[in-house]
């Protein structure tokens, strides 16, 4: 089963999936207004566009302390169409709060994530589905970020639920996965996010060798002819490789400028565009089904 926000769906009810995407989010400590999303009626018109094009399910990686939003989510969920899984745990620096994460002891932390997902979130009933997402803000992990990696390890070994990472712009991905393994978490249940934000295809093939899922989620914020080709070679080297199913796409819509009601691709370029740039490309059907639909059911699916 997987946890949405409206309640448990079968793993086979999930359909065309985005992975990592925001509906409500704060990021205003770094992008001013552009950062907030916080609009239910326009985000639920955005989340009909993308099931219009087809779009079944969203996987709404705000964590603790960004702007949650879960009675909201619910109702967006509701009024669209789509399934939504909620995020738990704790971000990044500089939105990890110093004073809550020091005192707090790395079991505690956990305690916080497990009674998102058995419980709910903010005194509520709905319930998160996936620990993250979480990670690091530069090329190594802080002291505050290792805590809170830890704790979402705790977590997930608790739990059964997957992990998603930021691992941006640097192949900070590995330190995450060293720490995760120290704990005991299996690799394969966890999403290490932005790889396409690292132009290296030797290291999403060393996170896949290591059995963690490649994700690439800046699909709707890299949008130029030279970087939509990139990625489109950054997915063939997986499957080049043997890796098919680790791959997961998605758009990471985050900012006010990204939805489509602003000029933005909203949460529809990977159908409309991206997905028939890696048909010409030769990527068949049935792979492309593997990357928005069985990897992210089985990654997602508690176990």
């Amino acid at each position: 089963m997987i946890e949405t926000v409206s309640g448990p769906i079968d793993a086979s009810e999930l359909g065309f999936t985005l992975p990592h995407e925001h509906v409500f989010i704060n990021l205003m400590p770094e992008y001013r207004g552009d950062g907030l999303l916080n609009d239910p009626d326009l985000m639920a018109l955005e989340l009909e566009e993308f099931r219009r094009e087809g779009g079944a399910s969203v996987v709404e990686t705000t964590s603790g302390g960004l702007g949650r939003d879960p009675q909201a989510l619910r109702t967006v969920a509701e009024r669209s169409g789509v399934a939504v899984v909620m995020g738990s745990g704790y971000y990044r620096d500089p939105y990890l709060p110093p004073h809550e994460i020091d005192r707090t002891s790395i079991s505690g932390l956990s305690e916080v994530i497990v009674h998102d997902i058995e419980v709910g979130v903010d005194g509520t009933d709905v319930r998160a589905g996936i620990i993250g997402e979480v990670g690091c803000d530069k090329w190594y992990v802080s002291a505050l970020e290792e805590r809170c990696l830890r704790a979402a390890a705790r977590a997930q070994l608790r739990t059964g639920v997957a992990i998603t990472t930021h691992a941006a712009r640097w192949p900070v991905g590995h330190a995450q996965l060293d720490i995760f393994e120290h704990e005991g978490v299996d690799p394969r249940r966890v999403i290490v996010g932005h790889c396409d934000s690292v132009p290296d295809a030797a290291y999403h093939v060393a996170l896949a060798e290591r059995g963690a899922y490649v994700q690439f989620d800046m699909l709707g914020i890299y949008t130029s002819e030279y970087e939509q080709a990139k990625r489109v070679r950054f997915v063939r080297n997986l499957v080049e490789a043997g890796y098919a199913d680790r791959v997961l796409l998605s758009h990471d819509v985050c900012l006010r400028s990204s939805l489509l009601a602003n000029g933005g691709v909203g949460y529809t370029h990977l159908a409309r565009s991206f997905l028939p740039r890696m048909r010409d490309a030769g990527v068949s059907d049935e792979l492309i089904d593997a990357f928005t639909v069985r990897n992210v059911a089985d990654v997602l699916e508690r176990r």
